[in-house]
């Protein structure tokens, strides 16, 4: 086997080895504000309609990681459709992470967004994105 085959072939088993990893993904979304970093996970993944769906999401500083304790904020969506939904940010046990709980009630493309504030003398800062929502169980899109 020639020089450059050999290392073809150790380049391969490498990102071979990378690619079956065990472990669970991280199936987050992360949001980067100007001083803070957020991570997003909908629960189930995917979102289905009319299904409640329960938003974790960890707020770190973004420059030290240390997680922000004291912050409050909302969750909140819209439907091509123009429907409403919302619901506080409330703190959970682990620290720097907090729970909201939406109700998406019909399947498709929404707009989604946090409003978070990290204390009471900073201004809130928002973070957007289009969420795919599936069908409710058994239903056909």
């Amino acid at each position: 086997m020639t020089k450059t085959r050999r290392w073809h072939f150790a380049i391969m088993a490498v990102v071979v080895a990378a690619a079956c990893q065990s472990g669970p993904r991280d199936l987050s979304q992360r949001f980067l504000t100007k001083d803070m970093v957020l991570s997003v996970l909908p629960d189930p993944v995917p979102p289905r309609a009319r299904e409640s769906v329960r938003y974790k999401v960890v707020v770190s500083d973004r420059e030290t990681g240390e997680p922000i304790e004291a912050g409050r904020g909302q969750i909140f969506a819209t439907s091509s459709d123009g429907i409403d939904v919302y619901d506080p940010l409330v703190k959970g046990d682990e620290l720097g992470t907090y729970y909201a709980t939406m109700h998406f009630i019909t399947a498709g493309q929404w707009a989604v967004a946090i409003r978070f504030q990290r204390d009471s003398t900073l201004p809130l800062e928002r973070m957007d994105w289009m969420q795919e929502v599936f069908p409710a169980r058994g239903e056909v899109k």
